[in-house]
């Protein structure tokens, strides 16, 4: 029986072996830019999440039913443990799909009734979420010309 390598596992955090991970973050470093922008995905997401159960599930404000627990949950694992972090701006403009089928539906499905009413809820992270977009299709227009 196999068990899951950890960060500590490896002595000094060097790659391995033939399942070394490849500029994973699994010996714990992150520079502070990069830990406050996956910090800033995360407030993000899980303020979505809420608004989505409040307006679905009759939630009070932060708190969350079992079935939106359960994809915050999942959606702060993903995040925690993604390796592009730096090179990208949102999971969706990810090159790499790391959500399983049924939880990438449901946190689009999140997205899509959330997303415009946090212009209402939280209007400066709505604005920087914009920004990030509009950014990130900048930098791709310029690297495809």
């Amino acid at each position: 029986m196999m068990r899951a390598r950890q960060g500590g596992d490896r002595a000094g955090g060097e790659a391995d072996g033939p399942f070394a991970c490849k500029g994973c973050r699994c010996d714990g470093a992150d520079d502070a830019a990069t830990a406050k922008k996956r910090q800033r995905e995360l407030d993000t997401v899980q303020r979505m999440i809420g608004i989505y159960c409040q307006g679905h599930h009759a939630t009070e404000r932060g708190e969350l039913c079992a079935h939106c627990r359960e994809l915050s949950d999942y959606v702060v694992q993903r995040i925690e443990r993604c390796p592009l972090t730096e090179s990208k701006t949102f999971c969706s403009s990810c090159p790499v799909h790391c959500y399983r089928p049924e939880m990438r539906e449901r946190i689009r499905e999140v997205m899509r009734y959330a997303g415009p009413r946090m212009l209402l809820v939280n209007p400066g992270k709505a604005f920087a979420h914009a920004l990030d977009t509009m950014r990130t299709r900048h930098r791709s227009e310029k690297k495809s010309v």
